[in-house]
């Protein structure tokens, strides 16, 4: 079963557009995103989960998987299908 994907973003972040077009591509979609820009309360409970202060933070079901250039290191590592298909990588 595949897992879903949730993204901590912000509007009009180059890295987050980047990250959702990489998913996008793999067929995921849609991608549960949690606009921080709106919301501080909502910054804070990203920085609070995944210790990290930058957008986006993906996660892959419940694994924290990081930001854009993590996801971009997945796929070039054949990891990323794996973790979408809700496989252990």
């Amino acid at each position: 079963m595949a897992h879903s994907v949730k993204m901590y973003a912000t509007l009009g972040c180059p890295y987050c557009v980047r990250a959702e077009a990489l998913l996008n591509r793999k067929g995921i979609g849609p991608i549960d995103k949690i606009r921080v820009d709106l919301d501080p309360a909502l910054r804070e409970e990203m920085m609070r989960i995944t210790g990290r202060r930058t957008v986006p933070q993906i996660f892959i079901g419940e694994r924290h998987i990081g930001g854009c250039d993590d996801l971009y290191a997945l796929e070039r590592d054949g990891a990323l299908d794996t973790l979408l298909a809700g496989e252990e990588a």
